[in-house]
């Protein structure tokens, strides 16, 4: 028996990025004659630059004050992007079809409380019942609706609790793996028929002391302010991690057109691995996926976005595998114009690529004097993201006829 397999389709964009808030923002930005402008924090993180949280009233996709307030900012970010995505899809009120929605979630951990780990360092330097210590402070420092905010789910719980999406619900943890793995189980329901229409996507806040104590325990943060994302040798510059709310709802070609939906593009396929780097075993993997998602060799017509974090080493290695694989197609490299957005990073990606395909025109430079400007409009795009620790991905994506 040959098992019916559906075409996926994104019929709903929630996009929230230090660029601008919403939709048409973005594809504003994307379809400007001019390379946009990157709105960057060198200032209060020196000498770290970041891609902040842009202004947003909240109250508008998160209406009770008390929601707003139970949430941190990631999970506010997370459930207003998932808010535009139903309303750009024309689900927001429609009870019935929210109700079915099925919803897969890519979330890192929740924020630390800075000045409560902060004293526990400072007393932990003065006693040496180290064990004692903690348990104090978990009991008269910390309040219990922190840790409610800090479990991951709880983005996902919010979503259903504010939008009354309350299908089955997925949470996946994992960095850019996460992102990327969330948007492939999504599609691969949808496709073999398990799911109709799905809710997808991620949110991250660059604006966080111990995210970016993490990537600079290894080194990766960018130093300095007035350089590039690329040098002058095609070798990135460090991490400068990006504010990113990026969901979208996909349907299967039959459910919407059946409701007479808006199609952005057609999700053709999302590919993802991991596994070891070193040897060109990255470049043999990267191969080997663009094969199965069906990439083409080259041409024109096919617009890249990378999803490159800008470790100096790993990103340039991509970018060599991009510009031989796909010698002829634009590039452009999301980091460069909204930082780096570790779970969010795929999922925004996608939705610039859904964004680019429906303008129908060609996509501004996101790096001015680096990127080459695209000729004519797109036709299909491609959207990678290698992990600044490990696992890749790389999706299709066609424009409608």
């Amino acid at each position: 028996m040959t098992q019916t397999r559906h075409e996926v389709v994104v019929t709903g964009i929630g996009l929230v990025t230090s660029l601008g808030v919403g939709r048409q923002a973005h594809h504003d930005a994307l379809t400007g004659a001019a390379t946009p402008v990157a709105h960057r924090d060198s200032e209060r993180f020196a000498p770290y630059t970041v891609h902040p949280l842009p202004e947003i009233d909240w109250s508008a996709q998160i209406a009770r004050r008390g929601d707003q307030r139970q949430m941190e900012n990631w999970q506010r970010l997370g459930v207003y992007a998932a808010g535009l995505a139903l309303d750009d899809a024309g689900f927001k009120d429609n009870i019935e079809a929210c109700s079915s929605m099925d919803m897969i979630v890519a979330a890192g951990g929740g924020e630390r409380d800075t000045a409560v780990d902060t004293l526990i360092i400072e007393e932990g330097r003065k006693r040496n019942d180290r064990e004692q210590l903690l348990n104090d402070k978990l009991t008269t420092e910390l309040r219990p609706t922190l840790f409610l905010a800090q479990l991951s789910n709880l983005l996902a719980g919010n979503i259903s609790i504010v939008h009354k999406v309350t299908g089955s619900s997925r949470t996946l943890m994992g960095e850019e793996g996460a992102g990327i793995s969330a948007v492939e189980t999504a599609h691969a329901r949808i496709a073999a028929g398990q799911s109709t229409h799905c809710l997808v996507g991620g949110a991250f806040i660059a604006e966080r002391l111990d995210i970016l104590l993490l990537i600079e325990a290894v080194q990766g943060l960018g130093k300095n302010s007035g350089q590039p994302f690329w040098n002058s040798g095609g070798t990135a510059n460090g991490v400068n991690l990006g504010t990113s709310g990026a969901f979208l709802v996909l349907e299967s070609l039959e459910h919407a057109t059946a409701r007479g939906a808006h199609i952005y593009a057609r999700l053709d396929t999302v590919v993802a691995d991991r596994g070891p780097r070193h040897q060109g075993r990255l470049e043999q993997r990267l191969g080997r996926l663009a094969d199965e998602a069906g990439a083409p060799a080259s041409g024109a017509e096919t617009i890249v976005f990378s999803g490159a974090s800008g470790f100096p080493e790993l990103s340039a290695r991509e970018r060599t595998f991009l510009k031989t694989r796909f010698p002829d197609a634009p590039l452009r490299t999301i980091g460069a114009l909204f930082g780096h957005s570790v779970e969010a990073q795929f999922p925004t990606g996608l939705a610039l690529a859904c964004l680019a395909l429906d303008a129908g025109a060609p996509i501004s430079p996101f790096a001015a004097g680096e990127d080459a400007v695209a000729p004519a409009a797109a036709g299909s795009a491609i959207v990678t993201t290698i992990g600044h620790a490990r696992g890749e991905g790389i999706a299709r994506l066609s424009r409608m006829p």
